[in-house]
Parts: structure tokens; sequence; C-alpha cells
């Protein structure tokens, strides 16, 4: 699925991804491929973007930090929107 991961000053991800979490207002949850269109709002937490290929540009990669898993890049919000439709995530952060 494709991803964009977008701050108010900088582009902080746009690429393919395998598995999406994010902070929901009713707890995390996660998309994967095919996930049901979606749009809501999440909460102060970490957002955790999974893939075998994930690349960050020089100025977006001092804001992620490696997961446990291999591929696994996490992100701390302070909240934000997301927006899932026809494959591709549209999160906008704070």
């Amino acid at each position: 699925m494709k991803v964009e991961i977008v701050t108010p000053e900088i582009l902080l991800y746009k690429g393919e991804a395998s598995a999406l979490t994010v902070p929901g207002a009713n707890g995390a949850f996660q998309m994967l491929e095919n996930h049901a269109a979606i749009l809501s709002v999440l909460t102060a937490g970490e957002i955790k973007l999974l893939g075998d290929n994930i690349q960050f540009s020089e100025n977006a990669a001092k804001y992620f930090t490696q997961g446990e898993k291999k591929g696994e890049y996490l992100l701390t919000i302070k909240g934000g929107t997301l927006e899932f439709n026809n494959n591709k995530a549209t999160v906008l952060v704070d």
C-alpha cells in the first residue's frame, strides 16, 4: 500500500509499506493492503511503519527510530488525522 506521512513543515515519508499502525482515538489499529476505507482522528502516540524497502529523505530520517522488527520504523506524534482509501494512507501529524 502507499503511505504518505506529512507535517505542516515537512513530508516525512512517501512510499510503499506492508503495514501501518496508528494511535487511534479508541486505541491503536493496523492497516494492511486492501483495508476498508477509513477516516480517523489520531491521538498522541507512535506510528509504526513496516516494510521491506522503506527509505527516508535525509531531512526526515531524524524523526524516525528503528523498531524491534526488521523494517519497522517508529514515529512519535502528538496527534493528527488519517485517511485510508484505495490502498493509500495519508497521515497528517503534529
